[in-house]
């Protein structure tokens, strides 16, 4: 499912840069912004970067710069957006799911601590990444410094599993 919603996003991304951006910045650019949206992540943008002839090396950073960027603001931010959102009846039952939905699973990632956190991160599945790993961070009350180096490696860990799914470094 992901592969297929980054085929749609690569073609339209790239009918619609203007032309007189090179072939390769648009590859890269693309990747960047696959990779900071929620759900897609490093997996959308290394495939992405893979799809559109990238170097893999260059996509591995780009992509990890990509999908890090809305980590520390989700760490510090999200608790404060929430209570806004739901003081002003914005998306209030999708809110207060993802916290039935943490409150759930904090048991998986409390009881190993940093371990759990950097696992759910690292394993490049639906429903985990950075974007989540993040939002649980933060609504358990895990502290920025702890947290951010965590689910840095996890980015990280996660971003090289899709680098050598996707660009098939093993020789698969």
């Amino acid at each position: 499912m992901v592969d297929q919603i980054v085929e749609q996003i690569v073609g339209f991304m790239s009918e619609n840069l203007p032309a007189f951006i090179p072939q390769e910045v648009a590859t890269y650019l693309i990747s960047f912004f696959i990779s900071i949206l929620p759900v897609l992540e490093c997996r959308g943008g290394m495939l992405a970067a893979r799809f559109l002839g990238g170097d893999p090396w260059l996509a591995f950073v780009i992509c990890y710069i990509g999908n890090m960027l809305p980590i520390p603001f989700i760490l510090l931010f999200i608790k404060q957006i929430f209570k806004f959102m739901k003081k002003h009846n914005i998306l209030v039952k999708f809110i207060e799911k993802l916290e039935r939905k943490t409150e759930k699973n904090a048991d998986k990632v409390l009881r190993y601590k940093q371990w759990g956190l950097l696992a759910f991160v690292a394993i490049p599945l639906p429903g985990t990444g950075g974007w989540t790993g993040s939002l649980f961070a933060s609504l358990l009350n895990i502290e920025f410094k702890k947290a951010l180096p965590i689910v840095a490696l996890g980015v990280f860990i996660a971003n090289l599993i899709m680098g050598i799914i996707s660009f098939g470094l093993l020789g698969f």
